[in-house]
């Protein structure tokens, strides 16, 4: 006897007997397997809408050309904004989106100088009497380019104003050169840092496209470098100017000699001998790129 059978016999039911129909689909068992079913399906539909909706979409109709930029001798070139649609990945990149041929500009002189006036950067504005941005001819050929201001400087606003400023005017004036019609004398920070302590790396960092944006301006035809934070930061060297003195160096294509600064001069009489003779190598090879140019 089947097992079927049995359970009918016990159940006092005949051979005949059939279940109602509707009976089997409206049992709790089925109920709860169908809405278990619904549910799964509509978890389905629900996360292929969202990655649906994660592809980019395609333009129907490509966009007008636009026209670059060009300079007067050139024709102007029209480019077509609407290619194939880009991936999310390739349109965060800015490599892709901008041309390394377009140069960003600086800002005029009188804006950096106002932007140096007003910076925040770190926190020696909080600190500082004033910032000092720099003096000197902006467009001469000599730039120099010392560490910090010292306290004179943060007080009068301008650059080598203190006993280290006198020495540097009388080696200056020793070499042929008028401070305020040959030379434009900058600092790698424009405030001062508090008891005259050495530029941090995070201050100089925060300073640092200030003197880029000043280099670009003036387009000097040799920078001298004073003092160790200057001829590092410049040459992004940890070498000592002991190394490094004596010989021509490159700044993003300018020639660069590295001397000692002035302020070390005052405290090691003996070097102004070697800061002379940096100083006589400057002028040589100034020289010599005044014909070459």
């Amino acid at each position: 006897m089947s097992r079927s059978r049995f359970v009918q016999q016990a159940m006092g039911l005949g051979p005949q007997w059939q279940a109602r129909e509707g009976w089997f689909d409206q049992h709790p068992a089925e109920l709860e397997k169908q809405a278990l079913l619904q549910t799964a399906q509509a978890q389905q539909a629900e996360m292929a809408a969202t990655i649906s909706s994660l592809e980019p979409e395609q333009p129907s109709t490509p966009m007008p050309a636009v026209e670059l930029p060009r300079s007067a001798n050139q024709p102007p070139v029209a480019v077509n904004v609407t290619t194939a649609p880009v991936s999310a990945p390739e349109a965060a990149n800015p490599a892709i989106l901008i041309s390394p041929a377009v140069e960003v500009a600086i800002p005029s002189w009188d804006q950096l100088e106002q932007n140096v006036a007003n910076c925040q950067r770190c926190q020696l504005c909080n600190t500082r009497s004033q910032t000092v941005f720099g003096r000197g001819n902006p467009q001469a050929r000599w730039m120099l380019i010392g560490e910090a201001p010292g306290e004179q400087e943060d007080k009068q606003g301008q650059p080598f104003v203190g006993k280290a400023g006198q020495l540097l005017d009388n080696m200056l004036a020793a070499a042929g050169l008028d401070r305020d019609r040959d030379v434009y004398i900058a600092n790698v920070l424009k405030c001062r840092p508090p008891g005259n302590r050495n530029p941090a790396p995070e201050e100089i960092l925060a300073c640092q496209d200030y003197l880029q944006q000043q280099i670009r301006h003036v387009q000097p035809t040799l920078i001298l470098a004073l003092g160790r934070f200057a001829v590092q930061t410049l040459l992004q060297t940890e070498q000592t100017i002991g190394r490094l003195r004596g010989q021509l160096h490159q700044y993003q294509g300018i020639p660069l000699i590295a001397t000692y600064h002035p302020a070390y001069l005052l405290r090691n009489l003996p070097d102004k001998a070697k800061a002379w003779q940096d100083m006589v190598l400057a002028k040589q090879q100034f020289a010599r790129l005044s014909q070459s140019v």
